[in-house]
């Protein structure tokens, strides 16, 4: 510690990255190197199985860097090693996404006479990427915003999940939104149609059932 305090001292106390490298000469000795894991839960993989066979598309969409965000999406599931070679839209990071289908523009609505709605701003080249999307990393509350906005345009039937104040726009714009309970704000659960108490994905598999099941049984007594 003598040592340490004798180098700093004489390196200008370390206020510049200048004086730093001091540091890294002499000869450094390698002592050990920890790694941190945020394990999946351990029925995530089962619930995205599930879902995929109810046809049902998951889109893992975070902020994580692109190399972690495959890594977590294969041990989930949600994309395979056969996929991410298959086409360069598998995974994507938001700065990509939003250069190859556009921006947020808005248009007039063809159903609503003297209405306005939301629109994406290239939505040819969004029908082609939604194809093979299952990846969206590096990626921000207005991403996702992007990704319902082009889904719904396209025929789908959107559920989002979000826990920050920012991801209020897109549980808002989502057909279904899903808050979570645990970490979410107040202004996400506010947003959202459905709070999970247990901020887990499972649950989003046993809301399916029960909707579906509700739905089946005013179809058969209608």
């Amino acid at each position: 510690m003598d040592e340490y305090e004798k180098i700093k001292a004489d390196s200008n106390n370390f206020e510049k990255a200048a004086d730093r490298e001091v540091l890294e000469t002499g000869g450094l000795e390698s002592i050990g190197i920890i790694a941190l894991q945020d394990p999946l839960r351990t029925s995530i993989k089962a619930s995205i199985e599930e879902v995929g066979r109810a046809g049902i598309q998951v889109i893992m969409a975070t902020g994580d860097n692109i190399d972690t965000a495959i890594a977590i999406s294969k041990n989930a599931g949600i994309i395979t090693d056969a996929q991410l070679k298959a086409s360069e839209y598998s995974a994507m990071t938001g700065a990509d996404f939003r250069e190859k289908v556009g921006e947020i523009k808005i248009i007039d609505d063809p159903e609503k006479p003297g209405k306005t709605m939301d629109s994406v701003g290239n939505l040819k080249a969004f029908r082609e990427v939604k194809e093979h999307l299952r990846v969206l990393a590096r990626s921000s509350p207005q991403d996702k915003f992007l990704l319902s906005t082009g889904l719904q345009q396209c025929g789908a039937v959107v559920a989002m999940t979000g826990d920050g104040s920012n991801d209020a726009p897109a549980l808002k714009k989502s057909n279904v939104g899903f808050a979570m309970g645990i970490t979410g704000t107040d202004v996400a659960k506010a947003a959202a149609d459905i709070v999970l108490l247990d901020d887990n994905f499972t649950s989003i598999v046993v809301a399916l059932k029960y909707g579906r099941s509700v739905y089946d049984n005013v179809r058969k007594f209608l």
